[in-house]
């Protein structure tokens, strides 16, 4: 989903997260700077229900959970804090249980529009890398049918697949077939 930024006024975590309970609209949280997110597209919602029952189907009965877009993921760095709305993750720890964020998901995945891929390949990426126990980090391409997986066994380089390929999860033990995360999906709606 879009960010568009409001105005440039600075906004505490407290103010953040009280005005974020009351707010009709989701909004991202970066140093203290808050940005709207704008709506998804046909293609955007299909593609993160197949990959969250995908996922959800997978670690049933375990202890990892499949969270969609309206759970925050919250990331404390060096003095900065910063609050995301990934499009999934899974957080299988114990004591990362905070009722309205996780803090250390396993796997965080962007549905990348051409008005969020950069922020997802370079901010989102880089802030995700330091979260400890994140394991995977999928950039899922909207407008056509091909990925990005960066994790950290490979030292996060990236590894480009497309619709013949099978997508490998080790932070979750799960292969994918790229063709079933686009199933139903109509790459130009």
């Amino acid at each position: 989903m879009a960010q568009a930024a409001l105005s440039p006024r600075f906004i505490d975590v407290e103010t953040y997260l009280a005005e974020e309970l009351a707010s009709d609209i989701r909004h991202e949280y970066v140093a203290g700077q808050v940005y709207a997110m704008t709506g998804a597209s046909v293609a955007h919602n299909l593609i993160g229900l197949n990959l969250a029952t995908l996922l959800r189907m997978h670690l049933r009965g375990g202890p990892c959970r499949v969270f969609m877009s309206d759970l925050k993921l919250r990331l404390r760095l060096g003095a900065d804090d910063i609050f995301y709305y990934p499009d999934l993750m899974v957080a299988c720890q114990a004591d990362d249980r905070a009722e309205y964020w996780r803090e250390q998901p396993c796997l965080v995945v962007e549905i990348a529009s051409p008005s969020t891929a950069r922020i997802d390949r370079r901010e989102k990426l880089w802030a995700c890398q330091q979260i400890a126990t994140l394991e995977d980090y999928l950039l899922v391409e909207q407008d056509r049918r091909a990925l990005t997986l960066f994790s950290r066994g490979a030292g996060w380089r990236p590894q480009t697949l497309d619709e013949a390929d099978t997508l490998h999860l080790a932070s979750v033990g799960l292969d994918i077939a790229v063709a079933d995360i686009y199933e139903g999906v109509d790459v130009s709606e």
